[in-house]
């Protein structure tokens, strides 16, 4: 597998952390795609299809590299909550997560050779409950306005988060112990690959 090199297809540091702390050699290339659900698209659909939009549209332009890109939405009441526009907005998306649980999914897509294969990995998150001064708080320190659903679990965000069921990784947007499956998926073997480098 030398030859194939691989390239996330998205400009998230957090991604790019979360690779580099595994020791994975990549390089970036995020795509340029459309974000938005179709009409009565569930939000782990949404996020497998946007994925591999993403994939997809950078393999384009890597021939015989290995393409991985990624999605995560935050699911509460059966929608989606984006990135906030403005504070206004992420206060009140705030506001919705205080004190419950939501669910976070992040779907992962690889592709080699035209082809993709996908994964979703689901997490629920239980929020603390977050006084108006508390929501007042974290919205001024500018930190939710890139991230969907308005926090960061592995920023200042983590105040607010009382539980994580499921893998933390997911949350901040990349379940990395899924990729040895989704490298399965097209026949290759992720621990032979990672231990080249």
């Amino acid at each position: 597998m030398t030859e194939r090199r691989l390239v996330l297809a998205s400009g998230s540091p957090r991604r790019r952390q979360l690779l580099e702390l595994i020791g994975v050699d990549f390089v970036v290339d995020p795509a340029d795609v459309e974000e938005t659900p179709l009409a009565g698209e569930n939000p782990a659909t949404f996020a497998s299809r946007a994925a591999r939009e993403k994939a997809l549209a950078v393999a384009a332009g890597h021939p015989g590299q290995m393409v991985l890109g990624a999605d995560t939405v935050v699911e509460v009441d059966r929608e989606i909550l984006g990135k906030p526009a403005s504070a206004s907005d992420a206060t009140h998306m705030l506001r919705r997560l205080s004190g419950r649980s939501h669910v976070v999914h992040t779907a992962v897509s690889l592709v080699t050779d035209s082809t993709a294969h996908d994964i979703v990995d689901s997490a629920r998150v239980h929020f603390v409950n977050l006084t108006d001064d508390i929501i007042r708080w974290y919205v001024a320190t500018g930190e939710p306005m890139d991230k969907a659903g308005a926090y960061a679990v592995q920023g200042l965000g983590g105040l607010l988060v009382a539980r994580v069921d499921g893998s933390p990784n997911t949350v901040i947007g990349l379940p990395v112990h899924r990729l040895p499956e989704l490298f399965a998926a097209h026949n290759l073997d992720f621990w032979s690959w990672l231990a080249e480098f």
